[in-house]
């Protein structure tokens, strides 16, 4: 029998998580017994934010690989963009068509591995042949992996980093061995930096359920987020160096909430949720619905995450209570759903753990889909309504996503689909769209400057419309917001802004579909302002505008959008509003 789509997993068979309380007095920081940090194919060491990171080539190095034929080769890192550091790890590199092993020596217990790469072209080494396999304490952590896939379908195509969690034995040595994909003799494994970081016994292993997730299994983390707040880097982190995003491109419902900020309540933590569970940060910031009661209860606060298919998930979201309003149990209780299907019926914050003091819950889910390489696994937040709660709210203050190895010890996902490269054709094609936009704009400006002056020298009118059978009424409109436009309005956005407006016109954004194309809803002025922008696929000039004179303005407008936004620029109308053909010619004409 198929498994279901989604299944969470306790103690028993109830749906149900593991919550944890927090008394006592604050507890000494973390300090990790292995601490780290190799900068691959470099002779040098060099600190980066107070952190040692060390050569793999140096003189008297413990991390130089050893490999079958002793045939890996250092290299610079030779990438041109602006978004990679021009610090360690990612100034060289180490590469091989053969297998090569780093062996560290370590103390037993549970560790962060993190692997840094910077996909590039390297001398006789082509950025799309990269693909190899990483194994480490008898996991599977990557499989054929395509790094230069992975950069381009994540949009980071300049430099990631994949952490993994996993428990080294009583033997004290982690071997972590890149192997090239076998059947490719252009294939070739490489590295940019390792890390290898302690992690307390208890921060990950052993609390969600009974052998649910043990010492024995390895996890990948897929998303780490500041909910609420902004990015934490690995120095502001908890001696871990984890690195929490903010969560502002993950925020998927139809309405973001509100951002309170503790500055007045001293964050209390104990022995089962000790202060290096995570960064301060995450716990003086939160996302809420608001104080409308009537719109929170109209939509589920909302985030999305992409992650591999037919794998577990361990979700952990991160409560603290620090709003002056909530101080008593049910003054603050709503609804946890994770995938769509309720979780929690009563979080209560206060509840679980009192007045400024941080609590964390844990949940597994198991995500299988036979269709489909990756999806969206998706956390929410609901409102309860009078009579369950004082304040019809919700409140979230951090969220951690972690794949978790699957019986064959596997944590290897499947590789994202190739990019299609731009061909010759389609980049002539982009430029002729550009070309053909500006001059569909321009005739369209001068003829309506042909038509305002003939109608000023004109005796007569039959009512008609330049742009088909519409009223003298309408005509008239039309001509009172060309010249009453709000220059506000008079915007343009590039491509690259609609693309990240749109996560790259990611269909969770879609909101509707015409016939001539979707509506996006997006984000733009850092995520401040909600826009709507309608993608269209070109046809033909003569099919969707010589031939469209008889549409509206409005249908108009969307015909020229495209042709503007071919030619690298576009327009977005802050939602809902929608722009006419005039208002959009106005914006030329300055």
């Amino acid at each position: 029998m198929k498994p279901p789509l989604l299944l969470f997993i306790f103690i028993s068979v109830s749906l149900e998580a593991l919550p944890v309380s927090v008394t006592g007095d604050n507890v000494d920081a973390y300090r990790p017994t292995d601490d780290i940090a190799v900068d691959c194919g470099s002779s040098t060491s060099s600190t980066v934010e107070n952190r040692n990171w060390i050569g793999d080539t140096a003189d008297r190095s413990n991390y130089s690989p050893t490999g079958e034929t002793h045939s890996s080769i250092t290299t610079q890192a030779n990438s041109s963009s602006p978004r990679v550091p021009g610090t360690a790890p990612y100034l060289t590199a180490r590469l091989s068509r053969s297998e090569f092993v780093y062996t560290f020596h370590v103390t037993a217990g549970p560790k962060f591995v993190r692997l840094h790469f910077v996909p590039s072209n390297y001398p006789n080494f082509r950025r799309v042949d990269s693909f190899f396999s990483v194994e480490a304490a008898g996991y599977t952590l990557l499989r054929n992996f395509g790094a230069s896939l992975f950069a381009d379908y994540t949009r980071s195509a300049s430099f990631f980093s994949k952490e993994f969690c996993l428990s080294v034995g009583e033997d004290q040595i982690l071997n972590i061995t890149f192997t090239p994909t076998p059947g490719n003799s252009d294939a070739y494994a490489f590295v940019n930096g390792i890390e290898v970081v302690s992690m307390p016994e208890s921060l990950y292993y052993n609390t969600v359920a009974d052998s649910t997730l043990d010492i024995t299994k390895a996890l990948e983390a897929v998303k780490r987020l500041n909910v609420g707040g902004q990015f934490v880097g690995p120095a502001r982190d908890t001696e871990m160096y984890r690195t929490w995003e903010a969560d502002d491109e993950y925020v998927t419902s139809s309405d973001k909430g509100v951002l309170p900020v503790n500055t007045t309540i001293q964050l209390n933590y104990g022995e089962q949720v000790p202060n290096y569970t995570a960064p301060d940060p995450v716990y003086i910031t939160a996302r809420t619905m608001g104080t409308d009661k009537r719109i929170n209860l109209s939509y589920n606060l909302t985030w999305s995450v992409k992650v591999d298919t037919n794998f577990y998930y361990l979700v952990r979201l991160h409560f603290c209570e620090f709003q002056i309003e909530i101080q008593e149990p049910l003054d603050r209780v709503f609804k946890i759903f994770i995938d769509s299907q309720l979780v929690e019926d009563h979080a209560d914050v206060i509840s679980w753990s009192g007045k400024g003091v941080p609590v964390y819950r844990d949940f597994a889910v198991a995500l299988y889909d036979s269709q489909k390489k990756r999806t969206n696994l998706s956390v929410a937040l609901g409102a309860l309504p009078d009579g369950s709660t004082l304040y019809s709210d919700a409140i979230l203050n951090g969220l951690e996503i972690f794949k978790i190895s699957n019986p064959d010890r596997n944590l290897a996902g499947l590789n994202p689909d190739p990019t299609p490269p731009a061909s010759k054709a389609a980049k002539i094609a982009i430029v002729a769209g550009g070309t053909l936009g500006c001059t569909v704009l321009f005739f369209l400006a001068f003829f309506l400057h042909r038509r305002k002056n003939r109608a000023k020298d004109s005796t007569s009118s039959d009512g008609t419309s330049w742009w088909g059978p519409v009223s003298s009424s309408t005509t008239k409109s039309m001509k009172a917001q060309w010249s009453s436009l709000p220059l506000d309005l008079c915007r343009y956005f590039s491509l690259a802004e609609i693309r990240a407006a749109t996560n790259n016109f990611d269909k969770v954004f879609i909101i509707g579909v015409g016939g001539f194309g979707n509506v996006y809803k997006g984000y733009v002025d850092g995520r401040a302002t909600l826009v709507a922008i309608k993608r269209k696929y070109w046809v033909g000039l003569t099919q969707h505008v010589g031939g469209g004179l008889n549409h509206s303005a409005t249908d108009a407008w969307r015909h020229v959008d495209e042709g503007v936004r071919r030619s690298k620029f576009a327009r977005a109308a802050p939602w809902p509003t929608t722009l006419t053909l005039p208002a959009l010619l106005s914006s030329v004409r300055r």
